[in-house]
Parts: structure tokens; C-alpha cells; sequence
């Protein structure tokens, strides 16, 4: 269970307050308008920006000020972060191992990943050489090795076709559920809600408001929703 407790981010004249519990093997996804303050929500649960006030708790525990890398959590980019020089194994074994010191067990758990998301025949290519969908695989599949309780995505799949897009959500949602980690994906798109999410974070006026029923709410959105709905 991760608790943000009275948090306030604070950038330049920017605010957000948010005050939201984030429970175990649920998909949340995140709306709201452009500039509203998603991203930068889920680059202060990563520890990539501070909170201004609050705290960030996990199980009970502060991890306020805990650096990105040992919070109990991974994030997944708009633009999938692969390294071109690498081949797609070395980019999800970065996920493992940074410093690539990787061991027959740890190309194992590689390798089952890559089979995860139907790429273990590419194993060895580049990511240029891979159209969009299986760059996106390959980034999943980074995520799926580093096994954290919870998985942030920024917008991962924007960048693809409906079709194909919305496979990915698809694979998205049944990966993520083997390992039983939460979800919480920002999206602009009311489709992928409906596809995806358990519960929605909708995120306007300064504040990102805690969690409710996404099919319910959806369905009967609340006049600031709608209006961002359209």
C-alpha cells in the first residue's frame, strides 16, 4: 500500500495537492487537462521531483525522501528510454543489472520477459531495427524484470495506432496482473480508462483527487470531469 499523506508539489508557481492511498494488484489511471500536473504526479511518486510538503509512505513506512531507485516502484516513459547501441537483451537487462554484470539466472529471467511479450526471437536486435509495438514490448518487458510492487507509466503507448495501442493495454493489464503490482497510468484517452483501469485519478484545479470507480464514475462523471471529457 503506498499513502501520499497531504502532499504538495510545488514548481515555480505550479501547485498540486494530492491526499490519495494506492492499494496492492489495482490499475489506476490517471486524467485530466494538459499541464494539469499528471506527469509531474508520477515523477514525484518515482522521487524524480521532492514534495514541498506531506509525505509519501510505503507499507507504514517513510520513503519521503528515499531516492528513485530505492522506492519500491518503476516507471515506464512515453518514449520507451531503449539505448540504440544495445541490443534488446542488454536493454531490459539494464533494468536488472546497470552495471550488465548479469549471470546465467539473471539471463533466464531476461529471457522468460522476452517470451512474456513474444520478442525472445529478438533477442539480439536492436531496437531500430523493431517497429513501435515491439520497442513498447521491449519496455515493458525491462519493467517486468525489476518486479516492483508498483508500475508508473507516463503515457506509454500515445504514440501507436488504436489497433495496436490497444493490444498493448491489453498485455499490459495481464503481465502486470501476474506479479500482482499496482498500476497507475496517466492517459488522455477515456477508451483506455474504460479498457484498463480499476479506479481513476483525476487530476485538475491544483488537485488530484483521490481514487474512485472508474466504471461508475465514467459513466456519471462529475461536472469537472465532463467537462474535460467533452
Amino acid at each position: 500500500m503506498l499513502k501520499l499523506d497531504q502532499g504538495l508539489i510545488a514548481q515555480g508557481d505550479f501547485q498540486l495537492r494530492a491526499d490519495f492511498t494506492l492499494e496492492a494488484g489495482r490499475n489506476y489511471a490517471v486524467i485530466g487537462p494538459s499541464g494539469a500536473g499528471k506527469s509531474t504526479l508520477l515523477a514525484a511518486l518515482c522521487g524524480f521531483v521532492p514534495l514541498a510538503a506531506g509525505k509519501l509512505l510505503w507499507e507504514g513506512r517513510d520513503i519521503t525522501d528515499a531516492a528513485p531507485g530505492a522506492r519500491p516502484m518503476t516507471m515506464l516513459f512515453q518514449d520507451n528510454n531503449l539505448f540504440p547501441h544495445l541490443s534488446v537483451l542488454q536493454n531490459v537487462a539494464l533494468g536488472l543489472r546497470p552495471d550488465f554484470r548479469i549471470v546465467a539466472k539473471d539471463k533466464e529471467q531476461i529471457m522468460a520477459a522476452l517470451t512474456q511479450v513474444a520478442l525472445a526471437d529478438y533477442a539480439q536486435v536492436k531496437p531500430g531495427k523493431l517497429s513501435g509495438g515491439q520497442q513498447s514490448r521491449v519496455a515493458l518487458a525491462r519493467v517486468l524484470v525489476q518486479a516492483r510492487p508498483l508500475v508508473l507509466l507516463d503515457e506509454p503507448f500515445a504514440a501507436l495506432g488504436p489497433a495496436l495501442r490497444n493490444e498493448m493495454l491489453d498485455l499490459l493489464k495481464a503481465t502486470i496482473a501476474q506479479t500482482g503490482a499496482a498500476m497507475v497510468m496517466v492517459t488522455h484517452a477515456p477508451e483506455d480508462v474504460r479498457r484498463i483501469a480499476d479506479e481513476v485519478i483525476f487530476v485538475e484545479g491544483g488537485q488530484a483527487l483521490a481514487p474512485r470507480p472508474a466504471g461508475a464514475l465514467m459513466d456519471d462523471p462529475p461536472p469537472e470531469l465532463r467537462a474535460y471529457l467533452g
